[in-house]
């Protein structure tokens, strides 16, 4: 029986399309086709558990239609993704953030690859994982996106680069856990932390540090803010993973 649907919204439903369409429904998956129009999405999307975006190089043409979908997926549980070229992405990254994207899958398409992450995506563990959303604030662009890549199957993840990109994101958005570097230029840890604790709409947002230093004294710094934790930046992915659903768990 058959308790999922996804919609793909492509130029045209011709055969690889449909070819996903099958693949989608010996997995469980019903799929409907919709063409990249903002009246086509409005009137489907809310019976859908994941939008598929497959795109073509006429993508810089539905810039309406990639603003649509971010709105959608910031009022609700959807994620999306998407299928095509590095290039094409690009314009998709441009107007529907990274928190939003659940996966990018270069063509040609690994078929097997794309169906398990369909059937992750639709346990309603991991849907009710992937409500949760994460900043990560630090200022190596390198080591954030490694941790973003870490977490974006589980989590919304989102990125800033500074501790006043994070302050002006957070004044728009919401984030359930704040990932924060406790050494950064300009704003610290620290600082970022006593703006955060200051402005009435962000003070009750859990907090953890990211530090290379792992020394007592160091680490008792850290702690002394009053964080919800710290990770030493040599975690590993699953060292992370396993602390932050814990974390999650023990706030339930």
């Amino acid at each position: 029986m058959i308790h999922n649907k996804v919609l793909i919204a492509a130029p045209a439903e011709g055969f690889i399309i449909k070819g996903i369409e099958t693949k989608l429904q010996s997995i469980g998956v019903e799929s409907e086709y919709i063409a990249p129009r903002v009246k086509e999405i409005e009137s489907r999307w809310k019976n859908a558990d994941l939008i598929i975006i497959y795109t073509d190089d006429s993508i810089s043409t539905v810039v309406d239609v990639l603003m649509y979908i971010k709105e959608i997926c910031s009022k609700s549980d959807l994620q999306i993704m998407v299928i095509g070229a590095k290039t094409e992405y690009e314009t998709v990254n441009k107007y529907i953030p990274d928190g939003f994207i659940f996966r990018f899958y270069e063509r040609p398409l690994d078929m097997d690859n794309f169906l398990s992450d369909v059937e992750n995506y639709m346990n309603e563990d991991s849907r009710q994982a992937l409500k949760m959303s994460i900043l990560i604030v630090d200022d190596d662009v390198s080591y954030m996106t490694m941790i973003m890549d870490w977490l974006r199957d589980r989590y919304r993840v989102s990125l800033a680069n500074s501790g006043m990109q994070a302050i002006t994101w957070l004044t728009k958005n919401h984030a359930d856990l704040i990932l924060l570097d406790y050494e950064m230029p300009v704003t610290t840890g620290p600082q970022v932390l006593e703006m955060i604790r200051s402005e009435e709409t962000m003070a009750d947002i859990p907090v953890m540090f990211l530090t290379g230093k792992k020394d007592k004294e160091s680490i008792m710094k850290v702690l002394a803010l009053k964080p919800v934790g710290y990770q030493l930046k040599t975690v590993t992915k699953e060292e992370l993973r396993t602390n932050i659903a814990n974390f999650f768990a023990s706030r339930k």
